[in-house]
């Protein structure tokens, strides 16, 4: 299928009580992530490298760190005189905010109306993956379905809330849907990434809106297993599922496995982000690094071990780093000792501090703070 043929729409907001602490400043589209990344770039990037060419961002609150990193979508070849990035404001066909998922579906009608495409891919930005559409979309196009659902079939993320999983026969249709629960063993889980036709997405959305329900996957997906034709894709790479900061923490320093890291940042399946041009990083006389991702921009004097550092953060002499996520412009003092703790941008650590957290709970310190 050609990829000129589906729209994409992406919500920024649907997780943002699961990262409460780092959202309470932005969305979850824009949590940074990865040295240099923000979460809205995986889907995003998937969908372009997938040749979707037209894509609706849906926002609510906070998102104003959001629309500075997505600018006019230049970034991911997005910035055009037709099609390219909209971002969707949260009052749609009213003045009230939507609460749902099909509310926020409901007010983007008239974009939803507007558009030629005849497909459409909804995803959220929690999952954190390398995903080719274009597969999902030619075993769409195969199965004849009305909804192709993307899943993984592992053990279920320990911190993953909103757990769906769906039981499937040999062809990969959907004979159930079991929305909260977490079998012991592997099982296959939904990843929250749909594609089915526009007009079969405008059809079940203004049924459930005319019928007061407002649970997608109760009242779309699990009422539609007998009625519609749900199949599901079985997606084989790696999956980080953010729902919660002890998976946050996990997520990046999962980054540290090469595998994973090849998975994620295929050469010819790129992630794009927004450039911010910076000097490469500087290491001085004495430094350690080991087994860590240091983004541009960074000076390093003290050690550093097992660590996200994130563009432009300063790490003064004598200071020891372990097991630590440390956004963007971040300045540590000098003999300062941190491990298992993520430190949000523009943070400042005094000399001789210390802060120790443990692997299942880090210790966060929030934008903008003095220690």
């Amino acid at each position: 299928m050609r990829g000129n043929n589906v729209v994409g729409i992406i919500f920024s907001n649907m997780h943002d009580d699961s990262l409460s602490r780092v959202t309470n400043i932005r969305t979850f589209g824009s949590v940074p992530f990865g040295g240099r990344y923000r979460t809205i770039d995986f889907p995003l990037s998937n969908m372009v490298n997938s040749g979707v060419n037209k894509v609706g961002v849906i926002t609510k609150s906070n998102y104003q760190s959001l629309m500075d990193h997505l600018g006019s979508g230049k970034a991911w070849d997005l910035s055009r005189k037709r099609e390219g990035l909209f971002i969707l404001p949260p009052f749609g066909n009213g003045n009230q905010m939507y609460n749902n998922r099909i509310e926020a579906l409901d007010g983007i009608s008239n974009f939803l109306e507007n558009c030629q495409e005849e497909y459409v891919i909804l995803s959220d930005c929690d999952m954190i993956c390398n995903l080719d559409y274009k597969k999902v979309l030619d075993a769409h196009l195969d199965t004849n379905a009305d909804i192709t659902i993307v899943y993984k079939h592992s053990m279920i993320p320990a911190d993953l809330t909103e757990s769906v999983v769906l039981e499937l026969n040999g062809q990969d249709k959907v004979t159930d849907i079991v929305a909260g629960v977490k079998p012991s063993e592997k099982c296959s889980w939904s990843m929250g990434i749909y594609v089915m036709k526009k007009s079969f997405l405008q059809k079940v959305i203004s049924e459930a809106v005319s019928r007061n329900r407002n649970n997608f996957v109760r009242d779309i997906l699990q009422r539609g297993v007998l009625e519609n034709k749900i199949y599901g894709y079985k997606f084989e790479g790696y999956v980080g599922a953010l729902d919660s900061m002890q998976s946050y923490f996990k997520v990046n320093m999962d980054l540290m496995n090469l595998d994973v890291l090849k998975d994620l940042f295929n050469p010819m399946r790129p992630i794009y982000t927004k450039v911010r041009d910076e000097m490469p990083a500087k290491y001085g006389l004495g430094s350690v690094v080991k087994n860590s991702i240091i983004a541009d921009g960074c000076v390093i004097e003290g050690e550093v071990e097992n660590c996200v550092l994130f563009r432009g953060v300063h790490v003064g002499k004598g200071a020891k780093l372990s097991n630590c996520i440390i956004m963007q412009d971040t300045v540590i003092g000098d003999n300062t000792v941190l491990n298992y703790l993520v430190s949000d941008k523009d943070v400042v650590f005094n000399d001789g501090k210390v802060m120790i957290g443990t692997e299942s709970y880090p210790v966060y310190v929030a934008k903008g703070s003095e220690v």
